[in-house]
């Protein structure tokens, strides 16, 4: 991919520090969010009645995910406020959008094309503050930006699931590089998902919610990109182990338009739903920690070892997946 723009360090005293106690306190944070989400739901209207897309029976309570997304605002913030401040004040903007519009479609749905404009700025604020190289090179990012953004909407239909995924992505940059920021952003991403998951892990007391997953999608998206700006991770790293998401959402909504059906419509023929049919929501996410364990974490460490064969090691990671679709008719079996 052609060149980023390599930001400046950030200097920040005993940062080490700051993010264990913000890791810390954005689990207690995440935590006892979820938990108020859940107690007041219906009050607040946060409820989630099974539909057509849905994984589950009966109203859950949703929106729980907002504890993450405060943890996370805030540490971003204080980074801003301390650090050079770049990445954290563009995803402390940006965010902020995407939360919004977010908790807005969890009181009451909102139209495609409200949220296609507050994604595509966000989008857009983000790759023009950190990563601007050329027009179509530009455009290109912000398109794949909304693609993560809603690709974590599609996938955050089981339990535990979407939260997991971000749990491995941090755990991830972890331990394949150690950057400034970057460092303590993934440690503290670790921290909320965790505190999240102590109620969202099958079965699931509260959903995460739109004004989580969309959020969620795009820090992880911009935390990868900035990575390999600051060549502490490789952007093909940090694709495998997202593959599980990305493969996923990208397999299916590509199957389907090929199909002819009507893929704008809410659905559950994504390979982790109908894993989930078969083994129940605990025993998939399970699987999928330990295809990421057993198989992408190695891969990704791979990557940094020897670079130049990146493309081949992505394709490793994700053939199982496409196998595994292949055989289960992912995007076609709609249970």
């Amino acid at each position: 991919m052609p060149s980023l723009q390599r930001p400046g360090r950030l200097r920040m005293k005993g940062m080490d520090v700051v993010a264990i106690i913000g890791a810390v306190a954005a689990f207690v944070v995440a935590f006892l969010l979820a938990l108020l989400v859940r107690l007041f739901a219906r009050p607040l209207r946060l409820v989630a009645a099974a539909n057509a897309r849905s994984s589950h029976e009966g109203e859950t309570p949703t929106g729980g995910g907002l504890g993450i997304v405060v943890a996370l605002l805030a540490w971003f913030a204080l980074a801003a406020r301390f650090g050079e401040g770049t990445p954290a004040s563009t995803l402390l903007v940006s965010g902020i959008v995407v939360a919004i519009i977010g908790l807005l479609d969890d009181l009451e749905d909102q139209s495609r094309t409200l949220r296609l404009v507050c994604q595509l700025a966000a989008a857009g604020i983000c790759v023009a503050w950190l990563f601007h190289t050329s027009l179509w090179f530009d455009l290109a990012l912000i398109l794949l930006a909304v693609w993560f953004v809603n690709l974590y909407n599609f996938m955050d239909g089981i339990d535990g699931l979407a939260a997991s995924q971000g749990a491995a992505f941090a755990l991830g940059v972890l331990v394949m590089g150690y950057a400034n920021l970057a460092s303590g952003t993934p440690l503290v991403l670790l921290g909320a998902c965790a505190g999240f998951l102590c109620l969202n892990w099958a079965p699931a007391r509260v959903f995460m919610g739109d004004v989580c997953s969309g959020f969620l999608g795009l820090v992880v998206f911009v935390l990868a990109l900035w990575l390999h700006a600051t060549g502490e991770v490789h952007v093909a790293a940090s694709a495998i182990v997202l593959a599980v998401f990305w493969f996923d959402a990208t397999w299916t909504l590509c199957v389907r338009i090929v199909t002819g059906q009507r893929f704008m419509e809410a659905h559950r023929s994504h390979l982790y739903q109908i894993i989930s049919r078969r083994l129940g929501h605990g025993a998939t996410t399970g699987l999928f920690w330990a295809y990421w364990a057993l198989w992408l974490l190695p891969l990704a460490w791979a990557v940094g070892a020897w670079p130049e064969l990146a493309p081949a090691f992505v394709a490793l990671a994700c053939i199982p997946l496409a196998i595994a679709s292949v055989r289960l008719r992912a995007g076609r079996d709609n249970g």
